[in-house]
């Protein structure tokens, strides 16, 4: 697979980072302790490189109309300066991948403007078939992750912190963004006020910003960010930290709890595929059949949450047992450093799915016993 570096790559090797591969993107796995990172992230603020996500635009005057098509939300309905998660799936209600979906204001000519964002080793994927189901529409695709940068600040003080790098004139820019709402807000970033695209989102469970931002003036603002923090109040954080923060928050991860062969019933999104929205979209059919057989509810699997009632973590593939016979796999789990016993993602059969239910982890021929909880297993006080 090829290696893909972000533009702040030279910034991780200089903080000391330690490297994996995801998605076929170079990405620091830590910088230090991913437990340090965890809880800067609960206590304080964590800063993040997520620029291996992906960025398409969507423009044009069908482009609410082409992207109801294509996804199976209804992007139309989001009011400009808001944004929504969804799916997109393929013609079997496969899921391609999830994403967020975002509307800013009107292009100069006055037509929609939308952004989605697609996971990292789904970016080329979504961008292609965004480009395959535009066929018919008058809409404009572009694929703007290779030129694209994103940086995420999140935790408590993450709010603080950006204030610090917003004109006063700005601040109530900041303030008073909602959850899954965005502006563009400018940037005191060496000397200059840098226009970027602020969003109050995040994977991690807590309040938080994801900014989106040229290549170009990446480096900056990553060293604007880490240069006006006091000490302790941001910590540069990994994708191990990050797994850990959105497990708790009970967040599904493509790959993991997300895939082709799985659905949105069973994974908990129902919610999200809008089968009353007027037109066909791409697996509508599939995905009322599969809503009509009772997938997630009556029939199959269901993703669940699962508490350790022991010390012992469960992990990716391990079976999921009752009274000794398999009726589940866990698709995530690590010990919560938040809340101090083990946690898990898991799909098991509908009947033993039910929250307060008894189950049992294949830890490597030792059954350890687990509890179905309510999701999430974190929840941040506001």
């Amino acid at each position: 697979m090829t290696e893909n570096y972000t533009a702040l790559y030279g910034e991780h090797q200089k903080l000391g980072a330690s490297f994996t591969d995801f998605g076929g993107w170079q990405m620091p796995l830590k910088y230090s302790s991913e437990l340090a990172e965890h809880h800067a992230v609960r206590n304080a603020a964590g800063l993040f490189d997520l620029s291996h996500m992906g960025e398409v635009w969507v423009t044009g005057p069908d482009a609410a109309a082409f992207l109801d098509y294509a996804l199976a939300g209804k992007p139309s309905a989001i009011a400009v300066g808001k944004a929504k998660y969804s799916l997109i799936c393929d013609t079997d209600g496969g899921i391609i991948d999830d994403l967020i979906t975002y509307r800013l204001p009107a292009a100069a000519d006055g037509t929609a403007k939308y952004l989605v964002v697609p996971n990292a080793g789904n970016a080329k994927v979504v961008a292609g078939a965004l480009q395959d189901r535009a066929a018919g529409f008058d809409v404009t695709v572009q694929d703007a992750s290779a030129e694209t940068s994103l940086i995420a600040v999140q935790g408590p003080k993450a709010q603080d912190l950006l204030l610090r790098l917003v004109p006063a004139a700005q601040h109530a820019d900041v303030t008073g963004l909602k959850y899954y709402a965005a502006v563009e807000v400018p940037f005191l970033v060496n000397g200059a006020g840098l226009a970027l695209l602020l969003a109050r989102t995040g994977y991690t469970g807590e309040d938080g910003f994801e900014i989106f931002v040229p290549n170009d003036d990446a480096v900056g603002l990553w060293q604007a960010l880490l240069a006006l923090a006091d000490d302790g109040e941001l910590t540069p954080a990994g994708l191990a930290s990050r797994d850990s923060l959105r497990l708790e928050a009970g967040m599904p991860l493509y790959g993991n709890e997300l895939s082709l062969q799985g659905d949105p019933y069973s994974a908990g999104l129902g919610p999200v595929v809008a089968l009353s929205k007027e037109g066909d979209f791409v697996g509508k059919a599939a995905l009322a059949a599969k809503k009509e057989a009772g997938a997630g509810s009556t029939t199959g699997r269901r993703l669940v949450g699962l508490k350790g009632l022991g010390r012992r973590a469960g992990r990716a593939h391990y079976p999921v047992l009752k009274d000794g016979a398999v009726v589940g796999e866990v698709t995530s789990g690590q010990p919560s450093p938040t809340l101090g016993y083990p946690v898990a993602l898991a799909y098991v059969d509908v009947q033993h799915a039910a929250p307060g239910t008894a189950l049992d982890v294949d830890l490597r021929g030792k059954a350890e016993p687990f509890e179905v909880v309510e999701l999430p297993f974190y929840k941040r006080t506001k």
